[in-house]
């Protein structure tokens, strides 16, 4: 573990402010997994959320814009009577269970937050709502990784 700080510490805050960002934008590792792995090499939590929190953001934006288009396209010419598919009915059912806020907040758990908003996007759900509850979700589940993170790199350190 000292090696691992060792190196972050000498690449200099730009490169590891461009490493969580990439992190935080690739899907599986988000927020949550790159504030994790910034606070056990060595970034102050608070950087280590705000850079990770950043390119999740920007990551999940951009793929909820273009669902966004591309639901457009598909349904400029579309009879909309049509019956939904089964697996498009269990989707409804789910997201009128729990709404924009669950399916953001609790989405996170099962799927990326990319993925489960581009399926909200897709679904024709404002991409208003969808990118304001996301961004609280992908804030929130940094700072819990990021603490449990913290929390870890103190009990190592303490028992060491």
């Amino acid at each position: 573990m000292d090696w691992l700080q060792e190196n972050v510490e000498a690449a200099g805050g730009t490169v590891q402010a461009l490493f969580l960002m990439l992190g935080g934008a690739i899907p599986f590792i988000e927020s949550y997994g790159a504030s994790f792995v910034g606070v056990v090499a060595g970034i102050h939590p608070v950087m280590a959320v705000l850079f990770a929190v950043i390119g999740n953001i920007i990551s999940m934006t951009v793929l909820v814009l273009c669902a966004e288009q591309v639901r457009r396209l598909f349904t400029r010419n579309r009879d909309e009577r049509k019956e939904p598919s089964k697996r498009q009915q269990r989707f409804v059912k789910m997201f009128e269970k729990y709404g924009v806020a669950g399916v953001s907040l609790l989405g996170q758990a099962v799927l990326p937050s990319q993925i489960t908003s581009s399926m909200m996007a897709g679904a024709g759900v404002a991409k208003g709502k969808i990118i304001f509850w996301q961004c609280i979700s992908i804030v929130l589940w940094g700072v819990l990784f990021a603490g449990l993170a913290t929390a870890g790199v103190s009990v190592i350190t303490g028992i060491s």
